[in-house]
């Protein structure tokens, strides 16, 4: 991609109302245009590296069994009646309208009701279990603190699965398998020596849950971690009893901040009977399906990050999930045609190249290359001999020669 045809640009500084690394990171840069508190829009790079992070994790769910699809964001409040989950004293993020008839009208916080009142449809026998779905969807949460960035969003994108199961054995294979999938997506997307399992509170989804807690100075919440066993307990439910059962010892926890980059639920057959999903067994006995539920945020993950790893020059991406793996950079009119024809050789062979062929100063082509953060900046100058670039890994202070074909090869 030619920067020259980029339809955004960098900026020099952020919205003054913007208060977070990751959103000023992101605003500057041009991945992100702010809408309002909460609710950002995804420019062309920025949408690129969404696209890379839900491969990653569409690859890891796959390899579980899972089978995507999409559920719509609209939602009827008798459906969500039925596990008391419409009422705002349970549950007190919704965002709720009204139709021209004048019935409610719900947009989508999660999906457990609608997931499990829909494969009431299709799940009858034991032999159809069990069953795992997911999907990517853009979920409303009316969030009181919307001032994260895209750490905490309103309007977000996240990947929610569900498991359904015929007894709590093959139920608890799978959400040990799930969280197995889960570091890998999290080590993949260049956060796994930062992430950790952490027991934590449900909320409004059950008692107890399992997040995944990046350490980061930004983050919200406040977790104790125990390095030696890399776990950790989220300060909310930090008891003598929860320390007992997980087996940890309080004197070896480290208080530290960070943010929850996935959360998974057991929530076993509860949701099943208040909603009547079931399946006949062998000896036409009927059961509750045994359920669980699990969510990754997709853009709150791209701004964990975009903060976590960003430095005071910008953003540093891991290469799984960059826009481009290169950023080229042309210093001088002189150099002009060498660049594009280093340009077009990367291109050919399928490497990812974001292109400055602007007619900018060489200092304010770096900084841009700094703030948007590719892996690896190329540099074109008259002195450059043929068929050579100047290379420099972001995160590197150190630039070497190198060929083009070696970056081929």
């Amino acid at each position: 991609m030619r920067m020259s045809k980029l339809p955004i640009k960098t900026l020099k500084e952020a919205p003054a109302d913007e208060v977070s690394a990751n959103a000023q990171l992101l605003i500057r840069a041009g991945f992100i245009h702010k809408e309002l508190a909460g609710a950002y829009c995804y420019l062309p790079l920025g949408l690129m590296v969404l696209e890379n992070i839900k491969g990653i994790v569409r690859e890891e769910m796959n390899a579980l069994g899972a089978h995507e699809l999409i559920m719509t964001t609209l939602q009827r409040p008798e459906l969500w009646s039925k596990t008391d989950r419409w009422d705002e004293k349970q549950v007190d993020i919704w965002f709720k309208t009204k139709l021209q008839n004048g019935n409610d009208l719900g947009l989508a916080w999660s999906h457990e009701e609608p997931i499990a009142d829909m494969m009431k449809s299709f799940v009858n026998s034991y032999r159809d279990l069990p069953a795992y779905v997911y999907q990517f969807q853009t979920k409303l949460r009316n969030e009181l603190r919307a001032k994260s960035g895209v750490m905490r969003g309103r309007e977000f994108v996240m990947k929610d699965m569900y498991s359904l199961s015929v007894d709590d054995e093959s139920h608890q294979k799978f959400y040990e398998a799930a969280k197995q999938a889960y570091m890998k997506v999290f080590a993949r997307v260049g956060l796994g020596g930062s992430t950790f399992e952490t027991f934590a509170s449900g909320g409004a989804f059950t008692q107890f849950s399992h997040e995944f807690q990046t350490v980061t100075a930004s983050g919200e919440d406040v977790i104790f971690l125990d390095e030696q066993k890399k776990i950790a307990v989220n300060e909310e439910v930090l008891t003598d009893e929860v320390l007992g059962q997980l087996g940890l010892d309080r004197d070896n926890l480290k208080k530290t901040n960070a943010a929850e980059v996935g959360n998974i639920f057991s929530f076993g057959t509860s949701k099943s009977e208040q909603l009547g999903l079931v399946f006949t067994d062998e000896n036409d006995n009927q059961h509750p399906v045994v359920l669980g539920s699990y969510g990754i945020g997709i853009t709150r993950l791209a701004g964990v990050i975009a903060e976590h790893l960003g430095d005071e020059r910008g953003l540093v991406w891991p290469e799984a999930v960059a826009p481009y793996k290169y950023h080229l950079i042309v210093v001088s009119s002189e150099a002009q045609a060498k660049a594009d024809e280093v340009y077009k050789q990367l291109s050919d062979a399928g490497l990812g190249v974001l292109y400055d062929d602007r007619d900018k100063r060489a200092g304010e082509k770096f900084a841009d290359a700094d703030l948007m953060g590719m892996p690896i900046r190329l540099v074109v100058g008259s002195k450059t001999p043929e068929g050579q670039v100047e290379y420099k890994p972001r995160s590197s202070e150190q630039a070497e020669a190198k060929s083009v074909q070696d970056l081929i090869k």
